[in-house]
């Protein structure tokens, strides 16, 4: 029987399912790569529509800002932390992607919403309630989706 293949797009050699599985069951780029992680993350603290931080976790201007930009209250902003948006992964498999542990503030996990390791004790625009990811399928589930 042959292999199915998926095109991804003109000009670019066709790679099989099962090629693309085993691309979404390693590590991200970000994860193993320094600098694709560091413009991922830049973007993310840059862009208005993300503002990723804050960069000093003693900022309390920053919560501020993220309670204005969702309309809440600055206590109900500072609860809603990457360390539990839908879209942070600190699963076993995406652990054994992570460079080491961080400090006592929190734990360095994958965001895949915006694809760079990330600090539970940080937020940003997008957060999204239902987290963290802690099964490896959900974080493989999330993973396919990215490299589509």
């Amino acid at each position: 029987m042959p292999q199915r293949t998926t095109a991804l797009r003109a000009g670019v050699l066709p790679i099989t399912l099962a090629r693309l599985e085993k691309r979404a069951a390693s590590c991200p780029l970000a994860s193993r790569n320094l600098k694709v992680n560091t413009l991922n993350r830049d973007k993310a603290i840059e862009a208005k529509h993300i503002q990723y931080g804050p960069l000093n976790l003693s900022d309390k201007s920053y919560w501020v800002r993220l309670a204005q930009h969702w309309k809440t209250s600055i206590s109900a902003a500072a609860k809603s932390k990457c360390g539990n948006c839908a879209a942070f992964d600190v699963s076993p498999r995406m652990q054994e992607c992570m460079p080491g542990m961080v400090q006592e503030d929190g734990v360095l996990g994958y965001c895949h919403m915006h694809q760079f390791k990330c600090h539970s004790a940080r937020s940003c625009y997008t957060w999204a309630a239902g987290g963290p990811i802690r099964a490896d399928e959900v974080s493989l589930s999330w993973a396919k989706k990215s490299t589509k």
